[in-house]
């Protein structure tokens, strides 16, 4: 059984699927189908009830939401000093991620995860894989030349002036979808920037178009939506037990379920995996977990300004994103800054020239935080340090100050409302489980996502390092354990 359905329970559910092995697949959200012209996706400049999960803190980002309960796309799960964003539906984080996926260089990469990973290995065997799987391919030039990506030849233009690297950043795009809405063939999605939340028109290949609709094309996994898992339990023979919601769209719950497996493999993701194994260890109900349980959390150094200028971007900002500079020579303070556009907004039917854009930095940072459970809520709080990432965040402010230049001004998001996108930790490989995801003293329960992360992911976005060390993963439990233990 795989609980949650981002990038490690995806690659989990083929991987386990073509060895043989029947997966059910849990997943809390809804499957979110796309198409040329599909409303699925909710509009970031005119948000619904889609854009929340029913759960979620009615505070966000500092602002109070009135949206109907609903199975929406994002938690945010709000804690002492951070706010960390989680993805719910059919595919995780990679239907709302703008799609960044980059493969740490080897330097960075060895200072900031374990040796016996083998990047080596990873980089001519996994890293290839999950870039297949993803179909990655760079901005055509075509499409950058356009007026509507004026924002992103500003960025590269500015950095290389200022004597940064820039470089296109790979996404799991077939940008002929992004063409295609230049010559008026599907309204604009791509082209405007209106992908913040998710793709209407198709072509991203996210985690449910790729992986999943692969191993449910195995005829082995069966996929179950709205399903909200509230418990684990080790029970007395040594199985696993999950207590299941079967809820509807609104989150009334309709049934409560009791399953069994002999094999869990956690894949909700860094904050849901984390609460959840916390809070059945502190109620006994998996006795003897690793004492590291909840440490070493973090964000990843996420920073996301809005970029003003005099000049202007334009009226329509292209996305997703195009251009980032890479600045990796030192593997302990390495940093990644990129230009995202902003959704589109009008008058009526005439587009507004906001004259802002967006930079997101992140990094490499010893910053760390932890989850502790609390009795009184029977729930795992957030605890972060208040200047957690102030280290390799003052690298990444004066870079995109520079980038800005002398016409920009920067708002710093994250010093209104500290935010992640890419929280990662809380069952970190080493310390609660080993490379593979087994925890340790716990036969069959596994975690796969981004809590097995070491709070940092070298300089990138997640979610290529995650795929690929759940593929490394899953190489050697299919040899190991299949048969004996799955």
């Amino acid at each position: 059984m795989v609980i949650g359905t981002g990038f490690g329970g995806g690659v989990t559910a083929l991987r386990l699927a073509e060895a043989g092995v029947p997966v059910t697949l849990l997943e809390r959200g809804m499957r979110w189908p796309t198409g040329p012209n599909a409303e699925t996706f909710p509009h970031v400049s005119t948000p619904d009830k889609r854009l929340l999960w029913h759960r979620t803190n009615p505070q966000v980002f500092g602002q109070s939401v009135a949206f109907d309960p609903y199975a929406g796309l994002l938690e945010a799960v709000i804690g002492d000093n951070m706010t960390a964003v989680c993805a719910a539906g059919v595919g995780g984080g990679s239907l709302v991620y703008q799609g960044m996926t980059l493969q740490p260089a080897e330097h960075v990469f060895n200072a900031n995860f374990p040796e016996e990973l083998d990047w080596a290995m990873m980089n001519r065997v996994h890293y290839p894989r999950v870039a297949k799987m993803l179909g990655l391919a760079t901005a055509p030039d075509e499409l950058i030349a356009s007026p509507n990506y004026q924002a992103a030849r500003m960025f590269a233009a500015n950095a290389t002036r200022a004597g940064y690297p820039v470089s296109k950043i790979p996404m799991p795009i077939d940008w002929n979808y992004a063409l295609a809405e230049l010559r008026g063939e599907m309204k604009p999605s791509y082209t405007n920037g209106d992908d913040a939340m998710g793709v209407n028109n198709g072509g991203k290949h996210s985690v449910d178009v790729t992986y999943i609709a692969a191993a449910e094309a195995t005829g082995l996994v069966t996929l179950e939506t709205l399903r909200e898992v509230r418990d684990v339990e080790r029970a007395p023979d040594g199985r696993w037990t999950v207590y299941v919601d079967r809820t509807d769209a609104s989150g009334t719950v309709l049934e409560n379920k009791i399953l069994t497996t002999n094999a869990l493999v956690m894949a909700a993701g860094s904050a849901n995996t984390t609460k959840l194994l916390l809070r059945a260890s502190s109620t006994g109900r998996i006795p003897d977990m690793p004492d590291a349980l909840g440490e070493g959390w973090g964000t990843n150094a996420d920073r996301i300004y809005v970029w003003a200028d005099t000049g202007g971007f334009g009226p329509t900002q292209g996305g997703p994103v195009v251009y980032g500079s890479l600045q990796w020579d030192d593997p302990n303070a390495a940093i990644t800054v990129i230009q995202a556009s902003f959704p589109p907004l009008a008058l009526g039917s005439t587009p507004i020239d906001i004259r802002s854009t967006t930079m997101v930095g992140y990094g490499v940072s010893a910053g760390r935080g932890r989850f502790v459970y609390d009795s009184a809520t029977d729930d795992a709080a957030l605890r972060w340090p208040y200047e957690g990432d102030a280290v390799i965040q003052s690298k990444i402010g004066p870079v995109a100050h520079t980038i800005a230049g002398p016409t920009g001004l920067l708002v710093d998001s994250n010093a209104i409302v500290p935010t992640t996108w890419h929280p990662l930790g809380g069952a970190n490989m080493g310390q609660v489980c080993d490379l593979q995801g087994r925890v340790h003293g716990q036969r069959g329960l596994y975690v796969l996502d981004g809590a097995l992360m070491p709070g940092n992911s070298a300089a990138c976005n997640p979610s290529m390092t995650i795929a690929a060390v759940a593929e490394r993963a899953l190489d050697r439990l299919v040899v190991e354990d299949v048969g004996t233990v799955i």
